[in-house]
């Protein structure tokens, strides 16, 4: 017997990809409450952290390298307010709204939680994650939350592609292109 696709849901009749990602962005203290449950079920947490202004490849590399340390990836992603503070006044580029509902739609992404800090420290003190992921352009030794992790006897974990792609560079290549 062949099973019947029913319109609105995905080929096994459960929610579609839309609903799936509409799930993803929490608050911080739903997130605390999901990490801590997780923990004590044996469940190894990640928190992965960016702006992810432009999504491009190497922030999806980064995402999937980091959800592969664990069993749930939480993506702590700079507002607005916070990219302003970090990279100037000219960024982000992509509202915070849309740059999390492109974030929503990859499968490697388990949670998504926005934060107004210039620092993502207190997404770190809260979730308590076993690993805090972070790109290549960091060694260990230069992330700066590195003490906050090990605080808790978190590890803090350098991954993804090669540094070769950054928003900055793309945005210089688009404006090199059609200026």
């Amino acid at each position: 017997m062949t099973e019947t696709k029913r319109p609105g849901t995905n080929e096994a009749g459960g929610r579609t990809a839309a609903q799936r990602a509409a799930q993803k962005p929490i608050s911080l203290g739903e997130a605390r409450v999901l990490a801590q449950g997780m923990r004590a079920a044996g469940r190894r947490v990640v928190v992965a952290n960016g702006a992810f202004d432009l999504l491009h490849v190497g922030h999806v590399r980064y995402l999937a390298a980091a959800r592969a340390l664990g069993d749930a990836l939480f993506v702590a992603v700079n507002s607005d307010l916070s990219v302003r503070l970090i990279k100037g006044p000219k960024r982000p580029v992509v509202p915070e709204g849309e740059r999390i509902e492109l974030l929503s739609h990859l499968d490697c992404v388990d949670w998504i939680v926005l934060f107004d800090e210039p620092t993502v420290t207190e997404v770190l003190r809260t979730l308590k994650p076993h690993v805090h992921a972070k790109g290549t352009d960091y060694t260990p030794e230069s992330v700066p939350e590195r003490a906050v992790v090990a605080e808790w006897g978190g590890e803090t974990v350098i991954c993804g592609d090669p540094k070769e792609h950054a928003t900055t560079d793309l945005v210089a290549e688009i404006l090199k292109r059609f200026s």
